[in-house]
């Protein structure tokens, strides 16, 4: 697997930039798009945490275990939210998606059905990962159900696992998709978005 590298990734609707410090700003105005923050099993940064989770993510790109990007709309050239790549692993030709949210108005749109096609044809076809894993809350249904639409499998769950904002420890649930299952994935995906367009 090549190892992944600062690039920009669009359709004539969305397009995934490569993160910067620059980018503080409108991170934080996108998030206070229906107050992000207050929500207990996402990460969005609150008001004035916007640089340190900018920076958190850019040294994990520096490390090589994270690829930030940020997700605009290109209609608007509005700064709509975030995702990444994130523990990369090119020794087993594995990366995860996640560190994902939309600004409130954004969400059940197509943004998040594109930015996942973008990344996953990406991370399969130019990057030539064999494996694509997310994770989530065990509360957080919404992004289970996002999950499984994009034809990931569930692998299971890891109790006890991770920190939440407000100091309780969350179980993750741990989804998959393999190289082999992509192209019937993509197919669909590429459906849902046809379907989308047409309604």
């Amino acid at each position: 697997m090549k190892t992944p590298e600062p690039c920009t990734l669009a359709t004539p609707l969305v397009r995934l930039e490569p993160m910067t410090a620059d980018h503080a700003g409108e991170i934080e105005a996108a998030a206070h798009d229906g107050q992000l923050w207050n929500l207990r099993i996402t990460s969005v940064p609150a008001p004035g945490e916007a640089a340190a989770y900018v920076a958190f993510a850019l040294k994990g790109q520096a490390e090589g275990h994270m690829l930030p990007f940020v997700v605009r709309d290109v209609a608007s050239g509005k700064l709509v939210g975030t995702t990444r790549y994130h523990d990369i692993v090119p020794a087993i030709e594995r990366l995860e998606i996640g560190y994902t949210w939309y600004a409130k108005s954004w969400q059940r749109s197509h943004v998040n059905t594109t930015c996942k096609l973008l990344l996953m044809t990406h991370a399969f076809e130019t990057l030539g990962a064999k494996l694509v894993g997310w994770r989530t809350d065990n509360y957080n249904f919404a992004s289970q159900r996002a999950i499984e639409r994009l034809g990931a499998r569930k692998d299971g769950v890891l109790r006890h696992h991770a920190p939440r904002r407000d100091g309780t420890v969350r179980d993750t649930v741990m989804y998959s998709m393999t190289a082999g299952e992509w192209p019937e994935a993509k197919s669909q995906l590429q459906y849902l978005l046809s379907r989308d367009r047409s309604e």
